[in-house]
């Protein structure tokens, strides 16, 4: 085994196809077949299943991916640290997002990022808390901006602030009662559009609503916080998200926002890096960047930017 043949693999298995990794890497596709070819005969173990469609991963294919991710990045993180001696950090790092964040905070960061830091590069993906977290484990990502992380031995949490939650309607539903509040006792009263479990806002939810005997009354799943959103404005339920969720909705003026209180429902907004890895200075780096640019961004001028473009009830 060497370093070039698990990286062709793992361009083949993620793409699932030759022709397309033969492409991506500018190869020819019989030097590709060729050496993930010796590396199947050096394992004794076939690793892919060839058809005309392309071709998918055997379960000891699965198992070598897995590692050869982590192998990978481990040799791109020690060329990273090595680099350092040179100047400036450099390499590539990423961070994940959640969707309702990455809306305002992609291009504040990549513009920060960029000017702080030339020689080097990063991604970002979108994705709720739990797989963020996965992604983390897995070493396919180095920082993730996350909703109420579970304790484990694997992941750093580094708490940065507690969102306070909002029952959000639309200001077209005559139906529910208009108080200026809303107590956590009266929460299942109002049909809920919440995304599935496990995100962390739905168990989030659920959870403090267990601890007092009740549950809620799901009208709806949906996934997607925007189209979530759109249900609320149609009126077909309500739901339970921080205020920077209403940021950028093309119907934020249009939605009631009243705090849930006795007690207050609030949800932590954390930054999560990997326990078991060393922090290269680049993923340093950026982890301040990343927690100057969320302070900046989601709160400094939170309260104004909603109530300019909606409607938040008096507490």
């Amino acid at each position: 085994m060497d370093i070039k043949q698990l990286d062709y693999f793992v361009h083949v298995a993620e793409l699932g196809s030759f022709t397309k990794a033969a492409s991506l890497l500018s190869i020819a596709q019989s030097a590709l077949s060729h050496q993930v070819r010796h590396l199947e005969v050096e394992l004794k173990q076939v690793l892919l299943y060839r058809n005309g469609r392309g071709v998918t991963l055997t379960d000891a294919g699965k198992r070598l991916l897995s590692h050869a991710r982590g192998i990978l990045i481990q040799v791109h993180r020690a060329r990273d640290e090595l680099g350092v001696a040179r100047g400036t950090p450099v390499g590539h790092v990423v961070l994940g997002l959640p969707a309702t964040l990455a809306r305002f905070l992609t291009v504040p960061l990549v513009k920060a990022f960029r000017g702080s830091f030339p020689g080097a590069s990063c991604g970002i993906i979108e994705a709720l808390s739990v797989p963020i977290i996965d992604a983390l484990s897995a070493g396919r990502v180095d920082i993730g901006l996350v909703y109420n992380p579970m304790p484990s031995p694997n992941v750093e949490i580094i708490p940065i602030r507690e969102h306070k939650m909002f029952l959000i309607s639309s200001k077209a539903n005559r139906a529910s009662p208009r108080a200026q509040q809303v107590p956590m006792k009266n929460l299942p009263q109002y049909p809920l559009i919440l995304p599935s479990r496990p995100n962390a806002n739905r168990m989030r939810i659920e959870a403090q609503l267990a601890y007092r005997g009740l549950k809620p009354t799901i009208a709806f799943e949906v996934d997607g916080i925007a189209s979530l959103l759109d249900l609320v404005h149609e009126d077909y339920g309500h739901t339970v998200l921080p205020l920077s969720s209403l940021r950028g909705h093309r119907f934020a003026p249009e939605f009631l926002a009243r705090p849930i209180v006795t007690p207050k429902l609030t949800i932590q907004l954390s930054l999560v890096v990997s326990a078991t890895r060393q922090m290269t200075p680049l993923t340093r780096g950026f982890l301040a960047l990343v927690r100057e640019t969320v302070d900046k961004i989601l709160f400094l001028d939170e309260p104004v930017a909603i109530v300019k473009r909606g409607a938040i009830a008096r507490r």
